[in-house]
Parts: structure tokens; C-alpha cells; sequence
């Protein structure tokens, strides 16, 4: 299970244009539905719980690996989508220097941007849903939470101790 979690994140990693977040719908797809590793709402649960702790993003992926397998399995995850990211990253990092102001490197990099965006719009859906599978309730109030921190300066963390208000009260 530890050697899956790396290769799953591993694979992850290389596709994740846009940070783990982009590619939630993918975890969520291999986690829940492929490897029955997770449930919908454990994934809702500590993707929230992730986004809540100050860091970066791949703390969910830390998350998720901690609630399959323990220690060996937060290592495995995080390194997974770390690792070949990263060296992905260092290689292509410098050949974007030495291509600096190249047109096809412009062309590359404006077709990245909306492809960023579907993803992560493609892992908001995935959230949407799982918040579906618990009644009409948890849309309504995913609805107001994206309204709350798109038009106020507020700080999402508000709009979580509100949900975690309500779901200990909901039960």
C-alpha cells in the first residue's frame, strides 16, 4: 500500500499543472473510487483540514497518505508528489532560462494558465460533489463559503469554523 500511495502521487506529481489542488479530481479518483482507500467524506474531511493548516497545498497529499498508512505512508505520498515534480521542475527550469523570450516558450506558457484553471475547476466539481453525497444542505453551504471568500476580505478560516460548527452540530 506505502509502495502504491508513491507511485500513485508519483505519476500525480507529473500531470499536477497548478500545484495538488489541480490535481485533486485525480486523487479523489484514484483515493476513493479506484483504490476504495478513502471515502467521500474522509476526503472532504481532511482536504478541509489541509487547506485550514498554514502551508502549502501538498499538505493534503501529506494528509491523505498519514490516513492510508501511517508514518510510511505520509513519507511515501509527500515524496511521491514531490520528487519527480520537483526534479521535472530543476531541468525544465533551466532550459526555460536559456529559451527566455522565445515564442514557442510564451506559447507554452499562455496555454498552461487555462489549463491550470480547468484543473482546478475540475477539483472544486469533485469537492462540490462529495458535499453532494451529504445532501443539498453541504452544497448550499459550500455555495456560500466560495460567495464569502470571493467577495469579502475575510479570511476563509471563518467560513471553516463555520462548517465545523455546523457539522458538529449536524452530526
Amino acid at each position: 500500500m506505502v509502495w502504491g500511495l508513491f507511485v500513485i502521487f508519483a505519476s500525480i506529481s507529473l500531470i499536477a499543472v497548478g500545484g495538488a489542488t489541480s490535481s485533486l479530481n485525480e486523487i479523489h479518483r484514484q483515493l476513493v473510487e479506484n483504490r476504495h482507500w478513502l471515502d467521500d467524506r474522509t476526503f472532504g474531511q481532511l482536504f478541509a483540514l489541509a487547506q485550514a493548516a498554514p502551508g502549502p497545498n501538498v499538505l493534503a497529499v501529506s494528509l491523505f497518505g498519514y490516513w492510508i498508512a501511517g508514518l510510511p505512508g505520509l513519507a511515501a505520498s509527500t515524496a511521491g508528489m514531490l520528487l519527480p515534480a520537483g526534479t521535472l521542475a530543476f531541468f525544465v527550469g533551466g532550459l526555460a532560462q536559456r529559451l527566455k523570450g522565445h515564442p514557442a516558450l510564451k506559447a507554452i506558457n499562455g496555454g498552461l494558465v487555462p489549463l491550470a484553471v480547468g484543473l482546478i475547476l475540475a477539483g472544486g466539481v469533485t469537492l462540490a460533489a462529495t458535499a453532494a453525497a451529504h445532501g443539498w444542505g453541504w452544497i448550499g453551504m459550500t455555495a456560500l463559503s466560495a460567495a464569502f471568500v470571493w467577495r469579502t476580505n475575510f479570511s476563509p478560516l471563518w467560513m471553516l469554523a463555520c462548517g465545523a460548527v455546523l457539522g458538529l452540530i449536524i452530526g
